[in-house]
């Protein structure tokens, strides 16, 4: 396969070290690179940005290079900048990484490298020798981009903590999102994050705002406390009220939001032609959509199946790209047929995209529309009150009345499989094994007693609660599907936690195109871990625990974790924003 690269024309120091380096050149089996106020020719290494773009035409001629011929190019090249070929020194980084097993998903690279970076960015993955101001020896260790959760409520500083101790480098509020979307961004900017962290629009909050006449808040317990009101989640909109809700969501974009969050499960008596009409706006705009399927059940009509075929149908009709979340949960025990039809729709062109999480309950506040109605326990798949835990305590029926008729916004967690049945865990290996699916983790906040934990929390209380997901998810992912049952290879399995949500991100944000990869150019989001250590220890009954065998993280080539301990003193999260911002 060829390829063709184009080195920028700024930064003619840098270049000429560059190629002093020996950059992993015979990487790539033809290269075509011009390299200005060089020399007049060609050389052979990655760009700089990262990624292949078009070769423009060279003022001064271009050569193209074989793989025999570009080693000894970069020789001369280097000679022509001043450097001494015969005897190279080691390059100097800012932050070395060094002989360990580097996972790069878009080019398939599996193998032991040392890793450079300088500033914001790696610069070199060779194996030539470094030196560096500061050296991470990662021998026997996993080099990894960093990685992306699309599915992260918890957006508070301590609960974007306890992620970058389970890898997570870029967490994403996108199945709900937030309105305003302004307020989310300054917010963040002004508190700082120690992780990238991003939204979609909340389409349901527009649908409040509107249809309750109030003022929205950028926080995701606001949208929990109108469980109280159900009018908003069953009453057809008038087109007047449609005009409105589009207008509060095309503000949300041109403020940067990453797509539109559909929270359909949670207002289902929501009009099938204001969906639509929605997604509409989302493809017009270049954008995502993120929707929580209208139904969970397993019965018909109205069932789960049914919810996907709408989001399914809304995509091809629109040509909107989709994402459905949380596939495992949402499917219940009909995932057999609902994957099937997913699959299907891809094959036929449909850019429809899914996740999962490697957990078999899932969380949401305990008086969700999902949670009312005729035969919902049974569309459930025959719950009781004891499927459902606040706190880590299983609840009683009394209880689970009271919760629902006084604080319908408690947070709780409903077990729906049982993964000590085989079958259950079967069920949900063929959701996180989808072919082409990613990981998310779904998480959220932390509290304690019911009241949640100032921001600044750090470290977690013993007693702190939530979905073990919001502490474990990857490195339970990591464990489990790929050291115990080898369901994935590494790097299959990396590709779905960092390249894979890259990539469904990257045509609408472009910070997306830096991230989830080891090469020169992209971010230097990384994350070094012991496959034989790492480890989720968070558990439904004592959550608050971080994965283990995560030994450092870097966001931004900040060193946010180094030897499995967390710096509270450093905050590198940057916003991801849309191709408008």
């Amino acid at each position: 396969m060829r390829r063709t690269w184009f080195l920028p024309t700024d930064k003619l120091e840098w270049r000429c070290k560059y190629l002093q380096q020996g950059i992993e050149a015979n990487y790539y089996s033809d290269v075509l690179l011009e390299v200005p106020g060089c020399i007049s020719g060609t050389g052979a290494i990655p760009q700089a940005a990262g990624g292949p773009v078009p070769a423009t035409e060279s003022k001064r001629g271009s050569l193209k290079v074989s793989n025999s011929m570009i080693l000894g190019i970069g020789a001369l090249l280097a000679l022509a900048c001043g450097g001494a070929a015969a005897n190279p020194q080691p390059a100097h980084y800012d932050i070395a990484i060094l002989g360990g097993r580097v996972i790069d998903p878009e080019t398939g690279l599996d193998a032991i490298r040392n890793v450079g970076i300088r500033g914001d960015r790696i610069v070199a993955v060779a194996e030539a020798a470094m030196t560096a101001t500061t050296v991470i020896d990662a021998s026997g260790r996993v080099v990894s981009p960093g990685f992306i959760d699309l599915h992260a409520h918890g957006q508070t500083v301590l609960a974007a903590r306890m992620q970058a101790l389970d890898g997570v480098t870029t967490a994403l509020e996108l199945e709900a999102g937030v309105l305003p979307v302004e307020d989310f961004y300054a917010q963040r900017a002004d508190q700082g994050r120690p992780i990238n962290y991003g939204t979609a629009v909340n389409w349901a909050s527009a649908r409040i705002a509107v249809l309750m006449n109030k003022s929205p808040q950028a926080d995701i317990s606001w949208f929990m406390q109108q469980f109280s009101n159900p009018a908003w989640q069953s009453r057809l909109a008038t087109e007047p009220e449609v005009e409105q809700m589009a207008k509060l969501v095309q503000e949300g974009l041109d403020q940067g939001a990453l797509g539109v969050g559909f929270l359909l499960g949670y207002a289902p008596g929501t009009g099938r032609k204001e969906y639509y009409r929605m997604t509409q706006l989302a493809a017009r705009n270049s954008v995502p959509t993120f929707t929580h399927a209208r139904f969970l059940s397993m019965l018909e009509p109205d069932s789960s199946f049914e919810g996907t075929q709408e989001i399914i149908a809304t995509a091809a009709g629109t040509g909107a790209q989709v994402h459905i979340v949380h596939l495992n949960s949402i499917s219940l025990r009909d995932i057999g047929i609902v994957s099937s039809m997913i699959a299907g729709a891809r094959e036929r062109g449909v850019r429809v995209t899914t996740e999962a999480y490697p957990y078999g309950a899932g969380s949401t506040g305990i008086g969700a529309a999902m949670f009312r109605g005729p035969d919902w326990r049974e569309r459930i798949g025959g719950v009781t009150a004891g499927s459902f835990d606040v706190d880590g305590e299983r609840l009683s029926e009394d209880e689970l009345a009271r919760l629902q008729r006084e604080a319908p916004g408690t947070q709780t967690v409903l077990h729906f499989l049982d993964t000590t049945n085989p079958r259950d865990q079967q069920l949900l290996d063929q959701a996180v094994l989808f072919s082409g699916g990613v990981i998310a983790s779904d998480g959220g906040d932390w509290t304690v007693a019911g009241e949640p934990l100032p921001p600044a929390t750090w470290p977690l209380p013993e007693g702190a609660w939530s979905h073990p997901r919001s502490a474990g998810t990857f490195a339970r992912f990591l464990r489990q599907y790929v050291r115990e049952q080898k369901s994935l290879t590494l790097l299959a399995a990396i590709e779905r936690i960092t390249f894979g949500p890259a990539a469904i991100m990257q045509e609408s944000a472009p910070q997306l195109r830096q991230k989830g990869r080891i090469q020169p150019g992209a971010d230097a989001d990384i994350v070094v871990f012991d496959l034989a250590r790492i480890t989720d220890n968070a558990t439904y009954a004592t959550p608050a625990q971080p994965s283990g065998g995560i030994d450092y993280v870097l966001v931004n080539g900040e060193l946010l974790v180094a030897e499995g301990r967390l710096d509270t003193a450093v905050m590198p999260g940057r916003p991801m924003r849309n191709e408008r911002r």
